[in-house]
């Protein structure tokens, strides 16, 4: 019988881990879809994944809403040439997600050519079976 009880705690552990990496897969894959559009400046997607609440904290200590962050990525205003994400780590949390990363970027701000490294914090929630990002922040990496 002890067995048994060891054996259904073993699956049981088994499959929360299971489903937790599926969830931290479904985040990833909405973070690199983020990080696609923001260097497409593709405006469809970017208001198709960020929540209506959006806080969009930039490292400078400027804070958009929805309206602004989009408008600000797809106009060209602030242009990603490239973005790279390392040391990125996912929590998720029923439908909370918090992820971390390094994000070194390309950028052409006002035609003018600069390169970003900056530590990001994103949290997302989940709205209808979709991942939309909530919040952001970021901060220089000196």
């Amino acid at each position: 019988m002890r067995y048994i009880y060891i054996l259904l705690l073993l699956a049981a552990f088994s499959f929360s881990a299971i489903a937790q990496s599926k969830q931290q897969q479904s985040v990833a894959t909405a973070v690199e879809k983020l990080r696609k559009a923001m260097i497409d400046g593709d405006r469809n997607t970017l208001t198709a994944i960020a929540a209506e609440d959006l806080s969009y904290g930039h490292s400078s200590g400027l804070v958009e809403n929805k309206a602004d962050f989009v408008e600000h990525i797809a106009s060209g205003k602030s242009d990603f040439v490239t973005i790279d994400l390392a040391e990125q780590s996912i929590t998720v949390t029923d439908k909370v997600a918090i992820v971390r990363h390094l994000l070194s970027a390309a950028v052409n701000d006002n035609n003018t050519p600069a390169t970003l490294k900056l530590r990001v914090i994103l949290v997302w929630h989940k709205e209808k079976g979709e991942w939309k990002l909530l919040a952001r922040q970021a901060v220089k990496v000196s």
